[in-house]
C-alpha cells in the first residue's frame, strides 16, 4: 500500500515508537501514584517526553508541557479558558472543526477573517481589520485541507500589539514546520502526538502560556487534600491516569523528529507535494490546488467524479488517501469547495518519490476510468 494519507494520522512510524509503547505497558504503572520502582519509571518517561517536547518547541519550562488526548482535547482546554458566551474571537478561514465546534458551543461570536488561498499578506491584513475587541484569535498553523501555511508569526505580533490572546492550531505543523513557543508567545499552543510526532494516537500536547481552566477534574497524584485542582501546571489541567504507554511512544516519535529537524522534515514533503502537483497538472478535468505557501498536504478535484467515487478507485488500487471534507466545512466555504470536497493527499518522512509518483500514476487512470 502506498499510504498518503498523513494529514488524517502517521501510520507510518519510526520502529522505536511501538518497541516503547510495547515496554511500557509491560514495565510502567501510573505516575505519581506510589514510590515503587513501576511508578517512578514511569514518571521518568513522562518526565522526560515533557523535556523533549520543551527542547523541540522552545518552551521555557518543560511543567508548561500539557498532555492531552489529542489537539481537539487541547483546543477544547484553550478555549475554554479564553472564551466566555458573547466574547468575539477571531478565527481564519481555514479552521478545522476542532476549533469551530468548541467555539460554537461556548457561545462565542465567531468573526472569521477570511483571505484567499496561498495569500499570506491577504490573511494578515484579514486579522489586522477583524482584532480590535476581540477577546481572543485563534489560529490554525497550516490548513489540512489545502497545505496553506498561515503567517502565524505575523499573526501573533498582531494580536501582541492588540493586547488579544492567541491559540494556535499546530495540528498539521508540529513535527515539519517551525514551531517555536518562545517566538509566537501564545495563549496555547495545541497538536496531536500522532501525526507530525509520529506518536501513537491518543496522545497530545497543549503548549501553555497560561495556566488554563481544567476541563476535567480528578485525581493528579499531588496536593490530594485540596478539593479544587492544582493552581500549577502541568498537574492542574492532568485530571485521572496519563497514558503512559502512548507518551512513552510520542517521546520516541519527537525524539526522531528532534534528530532529524523539523525543517528537514519539512523540506522533504514540500518536495513531494510540488512533485505530486507536477505528476498531476495536464490530467484532464482535474483541478489541483497548490501555491507557495504549502506544506506536505495537496488538494485535488475532479469536474466529473465525486470525491469519494475518485478515492474508492485509488483505494482499491492500494493508494490511501481522504476524501470529502475533511472535517473543515470552513475551509471549503473559504476556497469555494464546499458542495463538491476535495481528494486529499498528504506526506510524512517515510513518504518518497517513487511512490508518489506511482501514486499520481494511478491517480490519473482512476480519474479517467483507464485500469488496462
Amino acid at each position: 500500500m502506498i499510504y498518503l494519507d498523513s494529514a488524517a494520522t502517521s501510520l507510518l512510524k519510526p520502529a522505536a515508537v511501538p518497541r516503547a509503547v510495547s515496554r511500557a505497558i509491560r514495565t510502567l504503572a501510573s505516575p505519581g501514584r506510589g514510590g515503587h520502582a513501576p511508578a517512578m519509571e514511569a514518571a521518568k518517561a513522562v518526565y522526560d517526553c515533557r523535556c523533549a517536547a520543551a527542547e523541540l518547541f522552545d518552551v521555557p519550562e518543560p511543567e508548561r508541557v500539557v498532555f492531552t488526548m489529542n489537539a481537539t482535547h487541547g483546543l477544547n482546554i484553550a478555549i475554554r479558558s479564553l472564551v466566555r458566551p458573547g466574547d468575539r474571537v477571531v478565527i481564519s478561514g481555514y479552521e478545522h472543526n476542532s476549533v469551530t465546534r468548541a467555539l460554537k458551543a461556548v457561545g462565542a461570536d465567531i468573526r472569521i477573517a477570511r483571505s484567499p488561498l496561498f495569500n499570506g499578506p491577504a490573511t494578515v491584513a484579514a486579522f489586522r481589520e477583524r482584532l480590535a475587541g476581540a477577546s481572543a484569535a485563534v489560529c490554525t498553523h497550516v490548513s489540512n485541507v489545502f497545505g496553506f501555511v498561515l503567517p502565524i508569526y505575523e499573526i501573533a505580533a498582531l494580536c501582541r500589539a492588540y493586547g488579544v490572546p492567541l491559540i494556535v492550531d499546530a495540528s498539521q505543523s508540529a513535527g515539519c514546520a517551525d514551531v517555536d513557543f518562545r517566538a509566537l508567545d501564545p495563549a496555547f499552543i495545541a497538536m496531536p502526538g500522532h501525526k507530525g510526532l509520529l506518536g501513537p494516537q491518543g496522545t497530545g500536547l497543549l503548549l501553555c502560556g497560561q495556566a488554563g481552566v481544567p476541563l476535567l477534574c480528578g485525581g493528579t497524584g499531588s496536593d490530594s487534600k485540596r478539593q479544587e485542582m492544582p493552581d500549577f501546571l502541568p498537574d492542574r489541567l492532568e485530571a485521572g491516569t496519563h497514558n503512559v504507554a502512548g507518551i512513552a511512544g510520542l517521546s520516541e516519535g519527537i525524539r526522531y523528529v528532534l534528530d532529524r529537524t523539523p525543517q528537514r522534515i519539512g523540506a522533504h514533503e514540500r518536495d513531494l507535494t510540488a512533485l505530486a502537483a507536477g505528476e498531476l497538472e495536464d490530467v484532464p478535468g482535474l483541478e489541483i490546488f497548490n501555491g507557495p505557501e504549502q506544506a506536505g498536504v495537496l488538494s485535488v478535484r475532479h469536474t466529473a467524479l465525486d470525491c469519494e467515487t475518485l478515492c474508492a478507485r485509488l483505494g482499491e488500487r492500494g493508494v490511501a488517501v481522504r476524501g470529502g471534507l475533511h472535517c473543515a466545512p470552513t475551509a471549503h466555504e473559504t476556497v469555494g469547495t464546499l458542495d463538491t470536497g476535495t481528494v486529499r493527499l498528504s506526506f510524512s518522512p517515510f513518504s518518497t518519490r517513487a511512490e508518489t509518483v506511482k501514486a499520481c500514476r494511478i491517480l490519473r487512470r482512476a480519474a479517467g476510468g483507464d485500469f488496462s
